[in-house]
Order: structure tokens, then sequence, then C-alpha cells
């Protein structure tokens, strides 16, 4: 598994399967988020497998598909609802974990201040300064 820490409450993965789910787990995470609809690819296992684990391991549990390369305002607003509710930390998944960087840096502009956001999103391995400047209109 390719774990990368955003912030103490968020890190972000590519896809993850059932047996990964134990390890999860056992690095501390309360919750996990896909942001990957179901069938997105031939080989992605179904969610609902996932799903199982993550509960059967005691863990919190959302899905909120997002489009690939589709990430609006309102789905960062989204989750940024999904991680204030959600017991930390978080583990947010996604096909190569970018739709999930990117919903994270979407939903924290206007509340931490935007070179912290691109640097968190950078040092994860994440370039948002594109998106933050399409999305906000600010350069960035």
């Amino acid at each position: 598994m390719d774990i990368r820490k955003i912030t103490e409450e968020l890190s972000v993965a590519p896809q993850i399967r059932a047996d990964d789910v134990s390890a999860i787990a056992a690095a501390g995470f309360r919750a996990v988020i896909c942001n990957r609809p179901d069938g997105e690819s031939a080989d992605q296992p179904c969610c609902e497998d996932v799903e199982a684990a993550v509960k059967a391991c005691g863990m919190e549990w959302r899905m909120q598909p997002v489009r690939s390369g589709g990430v609006t305002q309102a789905d960062a607003a989204a989750f940024g609802a999904l991680m204030a509710e959600l017991p930390k930390p978080v583990l947010a998944y996604c096909r190569s974990g970018t739709r999930c960087a990117t919903l994270w840096c979407l939903s924290e502009a206007g509340k931490r201040p935007l070179p912290e956001i691109l640097e968190r999103a950078r040092a994860a391995g994440y370039d948002m300064a594109a998106v933050m400047e399409r999305a906000l209109g600010t350069s960035a």
C-alpha cells in the first residue's frame, strides 16, 4: 500500500483491497472514505467487499464516488463534511490518490493559507497548483 499523509487527520492512497484493510486498521486509521465509483476499471475490487472489511475491522466507512477528472466544488464541500463528521485519522482512496488530494485541497480553501495547502499536497506527492488556480481563479 502507498499511504501518503496529508495531515495528522487525513492520508490518501491509491486503490485498496479488502485484504489491505487489517493493516490499515493496525496503522491506527479509524475511518475510510472511498472516492472511486464502482466499475471505473475492470481490475477494480468491488467497493462492497472493501466496505465489509472496513466495518469488520471496526472502522467507519463512507462512499463518496467522484468521477475522475470531474471534481466539483460541491464534491469538495461534501468531502469536507465527511472529514468533519468522521473519527480521525481518515484514509481516503481512489484510483491513484489524486482525486482524494484534490478534494481535500479544495475543501480546505479558505480555511488554511493556500501555500500551506499546496505544500501539504506536494509533500505527499501531489502537485495541486494548477488545480487550485483553475478552481479558485488565483495564481497558486
